[in-house]
């Protein structure tokens, strides 16, 4: 047997692999951060993860990039060092010792061997590294979750007719049951009402590796607008957690240079200073992780071992206070004000309904009906929120909405932010996204990012002569949109619609929104259009609205 992932088809796993599963920690990065209580509860186990495969991503990338004819063996070992350079964090530092386990599973498999064993073999090691790279492991956290995701590997890979993908859907499921009882294990975890955020992160990544191998999503992201929040909320008790007062205060991290003679000595040294002790890697280089109150004796520790480098030393007190305190430069005088609200232009009737479920203060606009800067204004003035986010969700209302942000900023003292939404579909993405709890720049930024990888067009109807990008349309024919230029004509909606679809779809997708307009009140053009999308794409979601809009009788997007 070849190494699993030799070969062009394989090389693309890998490189679909890391794509899939950056993507999936960046959506599931804030959940993870807010799980974060064990063993400190300074929110960034999410963030860390997801920076870390990130690192090994853009490893792989820069790898293939820079030889035409590079192989998997060098992807693989470009994932393995780009991980460990780009480790953050307890959890990121773990997460990256266990993917060199992997790694170097992969490139010693043997052609006796069957992608399954090697597989579910690669998996256990990756466990066992994870509790070895520990300097005291704790069960009910990302080492119970990498185990049990083991075992299960080993498992299924002894059933005949195993394959690869059976492997890592077994392990993936009983990562999550895992997680699911990690509460019971750790009292801390309990105690908050949560998981453990390094297993939610590391059951996030073997979920993705699911889908690469199958297509499919283990856990279906919730699609309709204003659904649920999943950020949790934990339930601190005073003094329960790690940043009690006889806690260590600071985060350590550097990488080393040495021989792994030598780090036993260090291990030792080091824990005896403090505690999360993680140090990983192999000869030459070393990614040290603790928690202290001594900061120069954990760097002098690492001086005394070898060449200490990329140090990095967070103060977790400050960390925390930095995250919750008012972001500096923020506006003052909006003191009878709180909270964040949105402020979003709806063109009908149905999508005034959505908006506002999803808790948007709406203005009333669409083809020929564009709001004035006052209307913006007084609904930013009727939110009664200090914080307001801003969707015009047309292209001729993003300065309208500039003026408006601009003016309740200087004149009433509030801090508002423009998402340039151009579409409906736009605004509907980027509200789906906003997050009360978290930053105000940060909340903006999701939502914008959001917004902007939205592929978006719709189907109206000509209401005169004219050239279009498609040719010549005459008043009746049916015209196609995307990115809000005319790329089909026609005379049948339906026809249209599904060829604007294949244009959208064309690079991928996982979510279409359909939006019904006011000529299709039936809802009759988007059901077809919703079947035809389910039968050519059945790894595709489809969520159907009413929207109500005029002139369009359908609206869509690609997510």
């Amino acid at each position: 047997m070849e190494v699993p992932g030799s070969g062009h088809v394989q090389l693309a796993v890998v490189l679909r692999f890391v794509d899939v599963a950056v993507d999936a920690l960046a959506a599931a990065r804030e959940e993870v951060d807010a799980l974060n209580v064990y063993p400190v509860p300074d929110g960034d186990t999410g963030t860390n993860m997801h920076l870390t495969v990130s690192a090994a991503r853009e490893a792989v990338r820069q790898a293939v990039a820079d030889r035409s004819d590079a192989d998997v063996v060098e992807a693989l070992e470009a994932l393995r060092r780009g991980a460990l350079l780009g480790a953050r964090g307890n959890s990121g530092v773990i997460l990256s010792e266990m993917l060199r386990a992997i790694v170097e599973r992969l490139l010693a498999a043997t052609s006796e061997e069957t992608n399954a064993r090697v597989v579910a073999d690669a998996l256990r090691r990756a466990a066992a590294a994870s509790y070895a790279a520990v300097g005291e492991p704790v069960e009910g956290t990302m080492l119970t979750v990498a185990r049990a995701a083991g075992d299960a590997a080993v498992l299924r890979a002894e059933e005949p007719r195993a394959r690869a993908r059976d492997v890592f859907a077994a392990a993936a499921a009983a990562a999550r049951a895992a997680l699911a009882a990690t509460p019971d294990q750790l009292p801390l975890l309990r105690e908050a009402g949560v998981v453990d955020a390094g297993g939610r992160g590391l059951s996030v990544v073997l979920d993705a590796a699911e889908t690469v191998l199958t297509g499919r999503r283990p856990v279906p992201a919730a699609t309709g607008l204003g659904a649920a929040r999943t950020i949790p909320v934990p339930h601190l008790a005073p003094g329960g957690h790690a940043l009690a007062a006889d806690g260590p205060a600071y985060e350590v991290m550097y990488l080393l240079e040495t021989t792994a003679e030598r780090v036993p000595e260090l291990r030792a040294r080091l824990g005896g200073l403090g505690d999360s002790l993680v140090v990983v890697g192999g000869d030459p280089l070393w990614n040290v992780h603790v928690h202290v109150d001594d900061v120069g004796a954990a760097i002098e520790a690492g001086i005394d071992a070898g060449r200490p480098h990329r140090i990095r030393v967070t103060h977790f007190a400050e960390q925390r206070a930095g995250a919750a305190a008012t972001p500096a430069g923020a506006p003052v005088g909006a003191a009878s004000r709180s909270g964040r609200r949105v402020v979003t232009v709806s063109a009908g009737a149905g999508l005034t309904r959505l908006f506002e479920e999803a808790g948007a203060v709406v203005v009333a606009g669409g083809p020929g009906r564009r709001p004035s800067t006052g209307e913006v204004l007084a609904a930013i003035e009727a939110s009664g929120a200090a914080e307001v986010v801003l969707l015009p969700n047309d292209e001729a209302s993003v300065r309208v909405a500039e003026v408006a942000a601009s003016t309740a900023a200087q004149d009433l003292g509030l801090r508002v932010a423009v998402v340039p939404t151009i579409a409906q579909v736009e605004g509907l993405a980027a509200l789906a996204v906003h997050e009360p709890g978290r930053g105000f720049d940060r909340d903006v930024r999701e939502m914008t990012a959001t917004a902007r990888h939205v592929r978006q067009g719709a189907v109206t109807v000509a209401a005169r002569q004219a050239m279009t990008m498609a040719g010549p349309c005459e008043p009746g024919d049916v015209l196609g949109v995307v990115a809000g230029d005319f790329v089909v004509v026609g005379s049948d909606a339906f026809d249209v619609a599904t060829q604007v679809l294949d244009r959208l779809l064309a690079s991928g997708g996982e979510l279409v929104t359909v939006v019904a307009g006011s000529d299709d009140p039936e809802g009759s053009l988007a059901t077809r259009v919703a079947g035809w999308i389910e039968e050519q794409h059945p790894t595709v979601e489809v969520v159907v609205y009413d929207g109500g809009q005029d002139r369009y009788p359908l609206l869509v997007s690609v997510e």
